[in-house]
């Protein structure tokens, strides 16, 4: 073999080596991060939402030690056409329950009872067991769906006098043409006040897997959500809605092998209405989406690419102080029961 033929088959030697490594680096790179299971006692003080530490996460059996939330009448005539039925004597909440009918909704509207306990003196759910001496029976007026139109408000009438007839009751119900025009107005002044905010975090470099978004996601408080590829961050509060929801492919979650599974991308969301101004939900988001961006290699946008700087996000922040204050004035504070129901 000569010095030529040698020197060939060593420089073929050295290119198929190389190719190989740089394959195996691609490989590599390409391949989504995956999380690491190593226990730690601590979280980085980097990857905390709360100004006094890391937030820890909240497994399911820790929530019977979270307060439970106000128990307050759901009816309230600020988004209900109420419609008041007189008894003739104390009843029973065993007859009240047989009384209601099968289903809670009229068209596309909550249909609702309450009594008046006569030991407390307070509008409640009924329960068997106790007894009342007033009924009420509720429509409400608007929700996301639309207001309430004249279809549904005397599908209302009828069962509310279904209840009524049962109990031996007198029912007085409101004007049609007011209530319907009512929840136009409602309807009217929540479609100018909703708001759904959500940021986009999307991969610099190398994708993601489920575990590893979980696991980042965990460090500053997110909990699984009932659905794969969701996770919410807890109120504080028994029952409320979550604070922030994130959400990431479901498909890629419900994988063979998830670890395999590549994300680019996950959406942060705040539903405004619902959530309290005292529980500075928009900073939490803010905070969130950068301190994951920053942890896992990403950019935070506003789901069509474009990134989101500081200075958009301080005109934000503005803009929903005067959302806030305008709910306010109309009694329907962000995170209530009224605005929670309206905005649903």
């Amino acid at each position: 073999m000569t010095s030529l033929q040698i020197s060939l088959l060593a420089i073929g030697g050295f290119t198929l080596l190389a190719v190989v490594i740089y394959n195996q680096w691609t490989a590599r790179k390409n391949a989504p991060r995956q999380a690491d299971f190593e226990p730690s006692s601590e979280l980085p003080e980097s990857l905390s939402l709360d100004p006094q530490g890391p937030i820890e996460p909240v497994m399911v059996d820790d929530l019977a030690s979270f307060p439970a939330p106000d128990k307050k009448p759901s009816i309230d005539a600020l988004i209900d056409a109420i419609a008041p039925i007189e008894l003739e004597s104390l009843v029973s909440g065993d007859a009240v329950l047989a009384a209601m009918p099968h289903t809670r909704r009229v068209g596309t509207k909550p249909f609702s009872v309450e009594a008046l306990n006569e030991t407390t003196g307070e509008w409640e759910t009924p329960h068997a067991g106790r007894r009342y001496s007033a009924v009420q029976a509720a429509v409400q007026l608007a929700n996301r769906v639309g207001p309430i139109n004249e279809i549904e408000f005397s599908e209302f009438v009828v069962k509310a006098q279904a209840v009524a007839d049962d109990l031996n009751g007198e029912t007085n119900f409101p004007d049609m043409l007011e209530e319907v025009a009512r929840g136009r107005d409602l309807d009217q002044f929540a479609s100018a006040h909703d708001a759904q905010l959500s940021f986009t975090v999307c991969a610099q470099a190398s994708a993601w897997s489920p575990g590893y978004i979980h696991q980042h996601a965990a460090r500053l408080g997110f909990v699984a959500g009932v659905i794969p590829g969701r996770m919410v961050l807890p109120a504080a509060v028994q029952g409320a809605a979550p604070i922030l929801s994130l959400v990431f492919d479901t498909q890629a979650a419900m994988a063979d092998d998830p670890a395999l599974s590549a994300i680019r991308e996950f959406t942060m969301s705040l539903d405004v209405p619902q959530i309290s101004r005292t529980d500075t939900p928009f900073r939490l988001l803010r905070d969130a989406s950068n301190m994951l961006s920053q942890a896992m290699d990403g950019v935070v946008t506003d789901g069509g690419g474009r990134i989101l700087n500081e200075a958009q996000l301080d005109s934000i922040a503005l803009d929903l102080e005067q959302l806030y204050d305008a709910l306010d004035s109309r009694e329907l504070s962000a995170g209530s029961p009224q605005a929670r129901r309206l905005f649903s």
